[in-house]
């Protein structure tokens, strides 16, 4: 059975929801959406007027006139709305070029067609505009009758009849900026004619009227100003209406900025009225009936107010163009051109934050006092006190939205004001960049009022207590009592609905000592309207100073009671806004028009369709942000793009123009496209210079602050509240910022990282180091975003930007081969000393032209200026020599396929070398090589061998191309060999830290240390069961599924098995070289003794031997040196050959160099040979020993590594003694 849920219950749950969290909990930095607007309407306009029989009967009179303005003031509303909007129609239109044109006939019935409608409205608009000066005109003579005069004139009434003043004057400025309605008269009047539609006399004067209407500015004011002035004493009311508007203006009786706004419109345009033919204002002033200086005060603290949309006008033109301005032009101060300090918004933004700050705080603890102590409470249990603070709250709360908005306004249309007009072209005279932050402040303040205001109505506690105190004020005087009879029966609730029989104030008694209780039951519900309006009308006609007898009803009340009506009357005129509370909220927030352009655009004449972004205020607030990259203000971002919501709202409700929503959505297609554009740029460079000074060295950065140069610290911003943004609401779209942002930041990732492979294969092999830099950047970079957004993982964009995805190979490994084979193999001389590659100082190819470095800004490298200097001056460091830390990066970058496919393309060119060049010039050599070259006995001395083998290997010593590009080509193949073996070297570093990390996961642990008397095993078994929760394995096994549990083991195999590992990756190498030497010319012919050459010139040995004679002679004072000019990397591929080839211990003992160090050791002679200084060649000679017994015991131990642990095997091989000839007669 379903069970029962009460009422209260439900409620209570539904009040739940608003605690539910969401699932990506994002901040709130946005106005909250309004996708379903509820607005109650309580303004009957007195359709409810006959229901207050009770009430006095001419006031419900008035009602019914106020009804019947109330509806002619909406109708100007509308035709208000109808000229500001229009849009040009005769433009669009095919225009008729010649009477000869044959389709005239068809384009003059489509412009009649087209245009007639609208032509039929500006015709109902000057009935109207007629009509509407008629029934002003009869209301000022009605009440400008001499008996009227005396009687009294409720405020209300007064307003309204200014609220028509002010209609007129907005009416009539709209009709003389619309050239285009005159246009579109035209055009339709010019067909219309030539085919003959006005034929009857009527329609042709009406549309002459229409014409001369249209023609004439200021015609409505012109037709008002003649009117009135034959009505006796209209300058006395308009004078009323002016002191009325002066009042609630001094005394801020206004709520929104468009009532604000009003009375001043009313005062000038009443003024200007005022001051004709008839009377004159100076003079009025003087009586004392009107207070000029008040007016140019007023107008002087705020020149220029909004007209109509984004139209403004200046208070002072009013009194500049009255009639009797000239003669009195030095009363007035605000007609000068001096700019009031109104609109120095610097100045009014620290009383604007004061404000804020306390009312915010107010209702912090309002709010929070209501959570703690009326949570439980019902709404009828709380107190007249507490009601009335909360309505004191409110009201407080609306009159600082509405100060706030309008200040913005004000300022902006005073900006507006300075606009200039230049051929199409619109131009701002003064920067509009000063009123940013008061806009943002209050479009922020505007987001609060709207999420804290709105949780009561105002409560008619406090005005019905009153009514129930001013009912109990018995005066004896008729007209009195039945008035106050009158308001006690409008609005007066009773208990039981009946008024108290035995109240002594119906009895004209006075209340007994002990008090008389009237029980005034609360109300559910506020009053309405007419019910307002009849009792403040009736409550101002007791205390005004007009009643229509010499006596007024003021002097029949005590002051107590006239005080006690005052200030009621004065607060409930608050109540008609408080109860139509969110309107009211609506209009106070309403920043709307700062979008619309309707004026500017009908001053460029048809030249602009629509204005750039650049010009549209919502888009400069927001630029300006983005641009200023103000921290403080990042977050309240989305609140300036929330004015092209209710610029929206406003076009669809308010001005119901498709055509305005539409170009409001377009232009926020643009702008949201821009600024996620510029959002996105913003964020990704700020996280990149993050990165950048995360990865920079300390050291650096201290020691650049010690010389003067400081590299700036990144400033702290609040994009991450930005980038928690998932539904993100404009013009009722739901738009996840977070995802349009990560899209933009991954396009820019993938460009970052191509710009680093890009500049990398602009350069040298050197700049490799600087590509890793780029790339721990990137991903550091990647790792700070990837907190706040869903990106694809580093390894994948890396391996795209590489074009790594499919192929074996990409281009960071295809450039480092063309690097090597191109620039370092034939350029860079190895040292052996230094373990690093230098640039030779004598290049003997071509050089390598390389692509253009690709520009890129700061944000695509390192992050700023100032990173990429800093960066710069660390990475120079490693550009003039290739060493240890580039093969470490070229391990790192390259991985095991890229290293293979290097080493597999640089065998394919030692092959090329060795089986080509080499071999032909090793085949030349050795026919110009003695036959052969015995070593001479020591007896010769170290001069003569010197001497003997210099004219040995004279056609060796003296061979052209020895030095170049034979040793060129050897050199190649050295380096080839050397880069092999270092990056192996490299490789197995970079495993072993690897190892070493995985050692605790793979139960790999260090043998421990162990004292005397300890047990080692016991000691490795406690440390095991420590370490065994790490062991990965086997945890996977026991709780993870099959899949988990292969990958567990496929991931410790590869783990285990590496290079380091007993593998030698440089010993294939050398094995699959050893097979490039197959050809007979580096092995020689078999030794006809069947052992060894000794003495014969024909295996490679002895030609190496030649080469290095050749090599350790000494060169001049200018010339360069082999080891200049070649470097290490000659001798480790002579070395290698040898090695290769088993040569080794027979190149020991036979070479030419080594016999004559061996000599010259011994006699120690010095003497110069053929210009061959002896002893520095001995010492050269002795150098290059060195070298090559390292080079060789190298290679040994790599060829020999596989052989096993054990001592190695010599291979000893038994020949039969030599026999002497004489017994080998025998």
């Amino acid at each position: 059975m379903t069970a029962q849920v009460t009422l209260e219950d439900a409620l209570s749950n539904v009040d739940l929801l608003e605690e539910l969290p969401l699932p990506d909990q994002q901040p709130c930095i946005e106005p909250p959406p309004s996708s379903l607007l509820y607005q109650p309407n309580f303004n009957t306009n007195f359709e409810d007027r006959n229901a207050f029989v009770t009430g006095i009967a001419r006031y419900i009179e008035q009602a019914t006139v106020h009804s019947n303005m109330n509806e002619m003031l909406e109708e100007g509303q509308e035709y208000a709305i109808m000229l500001y909007t229009w849009r040009s129609c005769s433009r669009a239109i095919p225009q008729v070029k010649c009477n000869e044109q044959p389709n005239r006939v068809e384009i003059y019935e489509k412009t009649v067609e087209v245009l007639e409608p609208e032509v039929t409205k500006l015709m109902n608009f000057m009935y109207f505009q007629r009509n509407a000066i008629e029934r002003f005109c009869g209301e000022v003579k009605r009440l400008c009758h001499a008996e009227r005069r005396k009687d009294f004139v409720s405020e209300a009434y007064l307003i309204t009849l200014g609220k028509f003043i002010n209609m007129f004057a907005v009416l009539d400025e709209l009709k003389n900026m619309k050239c285009s309605v005159k246009n579109d008269h035209s055009a339709y009047k010019r067909a219309a004619q030539f085919l003959r539609k006005m034929a009857d006399p009527q329609s042709i004067q009406e549309s002459q009227n229409l014409s001369m209407f249209l023609a004439n500015h200021n015609k409505i004011t012109q037709s008002l100003q003649q009117q009135l002035e034959v009505i006796p004493g209209y300058e006395e009311l308009l004078a009323d209406i002016v002191n009325l508007c002066i009042d609630y203006y001094e005394n801020k009786m206004y709520l929104t900025p468009s009532e604000k706004h009003m009375l001043l419109k009313v005062m000038g345009f009443g003024l200007y009225l005022m001051d004709g033919s008839v009377s004159n204002i100076y003079k009025l002033d003087a009586k004392k009936r009107i207070n000029l200086s008040k007016i140019d005060k007023f107008f002087k603290q705020l020149q220029v107010v909004p007209l109509f949309g984004d139209m403004q006008i200046e208070l002072a033109r009013y009194i500049k163009t009255s009639a009797h301005y000239e003669e009195n032009k030095s009363r007035w101060t605000c007609t000068s051109s001096s700019s009031s300090p109104q609109y120095n918004i610097c100045e009014q933004m620290i009383q604007i934050r004061d404000d804020h700050m306390r009312f915010i705080s107010e209702l912090a603890r309002y709010s929070n006092s209501e959570v703690v102590t009326g949570s439980g409470r019902q709404e009828a249990q709380k107190t007249d006190a507490e009601y009335r603070k909360l309505f004191d709250l409110s009201l407080q709360g609306l009159q600082l939205l509405s100060q706030w908005s309008a200040h913005v306004m004000e300022v902006v249309m005073q900006k507006c004001n300075k606009i200039c007009y230049f051929g199409g072209e619109i131009r701002i005279s003064a920067s509009g960049a000063s009123i940013t932050w008061l806009a943002l402040s209050t479009l922020h303040l505007k987001f609060d009022g709207k999420r804290s205001l709105s949780e009561y109505e105002m409560s008619w506690v406090a005005g019905r207590h009153l009514n129930g105190s001013l009912v109990r004020a018995h005066s004896p005087a008729l007209l009195v009592l039945s008035v106050l009879q009158a308001i006690r029966k409008t609005v007066c609730d009773w208990e039981g609905g009946r008024e108290p029989f035995n109240d002594p104030a119906l009895r004209g008694e006075k209340d007994p000592k002990s008090g008389f209780d009237v029980k005034v039951p609360r109300r559910a519900v506020g009053p309405s309207s007419t019910q307002l309006y009849m009792v403040r009308t009736m409550l101002e006609s007791l205390i005004a100073d007009k009643s229509g007898s010499k006596k007024t009803l003021r002097s029949s009340l005590e002051g107590p009671t006239i005080l006690d009506i005052e200030k009621f009357h004065r607060e409930s005129f608050f109540y008609t806004h408080l109860i139509n509370f969110s309107e009211t909220l609506q209009q106070c927030c309403d920043l709307s028009q700062l979008w619309f352009r309707e004026f500017f655009l009908e001053l460029t004449m048809g030249r602009r369709i629509q204005f750039p972004i650049e010009m549209s205020m919502p888009w400069i607030l927001t630029d300006h942000i983005l641009e200023t990259k103000e921290a403080s203000m990042m977050e309240y971002v989305l609140y300036s793009l929330d004015l092209y919501n209710d610029s929206a709202h406003y076009a669809l409700t308010k001005f119901k123009k498709q055509f305005l929503y539409d170009e409001i959505e377009a232009e926020v297609n643009l702008c949201f496209d821009q600024f996620v554009y510029k959002l996105a740029d913003q964020i990704f460079g700020y996280y990149k210079v993050m990165a950048g000074s995360l990865l920079l060295d300390k050291r650096l950065r201290s020691e650049c602050k010690n010389q003067g140069a400081t590299i700036p610290l990144l400033t702290s911003n609040r994009y991450e509240t930005l980038l928690k943004q998932r539904h993100v609401q404009l013009l009722g779209r739901s738009i996840d910022l977070n995802r349009l942002i990560t899209q933009r930041i991954s396009a820019a990732m993938y460009k970052s990282l191509e710009l680093s492979i890009g500049r990398f294969e602009s350069e040298d092999l050197t700049s490799i180091v600087e590509l890793d830099g780029l790339v721990e950047i990137n991903k550091m970079t990647h790792k700070l975003l990837s907190r706040y957004m869903t990106l694809d993982s580093f390894d994948a964009m890396f391996r795209e930007a590489n074009h790594n995805v499919s192929a074996p190979y990409g281009r960071i490994t295809l450039h480092v081969f063309w690097e090597l084979n191109y620039d370092f193999l034939p350029n860079y001389c190895y040292n052996g000393s230094t373990n690093r590659f230098v640039r030779t100082v004598l290049p003997f190819s071509q050089e390598f032209q390389r692509d253009k470095q690709p520009n890129a800004q700061p944000q695509y490298l390192h992050g700023s200026k100032a990173l990429n200097l800093a960066y710069s001056s660390i990475y120079s460091n490693y550009r003039n020599f290739v060493g240890p830390p580039h093969f470490k990066v070229i391990c790192r970058l390259l991985g095991y396929q890229g290293i293979a496919v290097v080493m597999e393309e640089l065998l394919k060119v030692v092959k090329s070398l060795l089986q080509g060049t080499i071999l032909q010039y090793v085949k030349t050599l050795m026919e110009v090589m003695p036959k052969i070259c015995r070593l001479p006995r020591h007896e010769y001395g170290s001069p003569g061998i010197l001497e003997f083998f210099h004219h040995q290997l004279k056609d060796i010593v003296e061979y052209a191309e020895l030095k170049t590009v034979c040793f060129q080509n050897l050199r190649e193949v050295g380096n080839a060999i050397l880069f092999c073996l270092l990056i192996e070297q490299s490789l197995s570093l970079e495993e072993v830290c690897d190892l070493l990390h995985a050692a605790p996961f793979q139960n790999i642990l260090p043998r421990v240390h162990v004292k005397e008397g300890e047990r080692l095993d016991a000691k490795m078994k406690r440390l095991e069961s420590k370490y065994a929760p790490l062991h990965l394995v086997p945890l996977i096994e026991r709780l993870g599924t099959p899949q988990q549990i292969a990958i567990a083991r496929e991931g410790d195999l590869l783990t285990k098995e590496r290079l380091c590992c007993g593998l030698s990756m440089f010993e294939v190498i050398l094995t699959r070289i050893r097979t490039f030497l197959d050809d007979p010319i580096w092995r020689g012919p078999l030794p006809s003794n069947g052992v060894m050459h000794v003495d014969e010139c024909v295996e490679f040995h002895r030609l190496w031997s030649a080469m290095q004679f050749v090599y350790c002679i000494p060169v001049g004072t200018h010339e360069f040196t082999v080891e200049q000019c070649f470097g290490d990397g000659l001798h480790w591929a002579g070395c290698m050959i040898i090695v290769l080839l088993g040569q080794q211990r027979r190149f020991d003992v036979l070479d030419f160099c080594y016999h004559l160090l061996k000599v010259q050791k011994h006699d120690g002679k010095d003497e110069v040979i053929k210009n061959v200084p002896l002893k520095k060649m001995v010492e050269r000679i002795r150098k290059f020993q060195i070298l090559n017994d390292e080079i060789i015991a190298t290679l040994d131990k790599y060829l020999k590594s596989g052989d096993g642990e054990g001592t190695p095997v010599e291979h000893v091989r038994c020949f039969q003694p030599p026999i002497h000839q004489s017994l080998a007669s025998n």
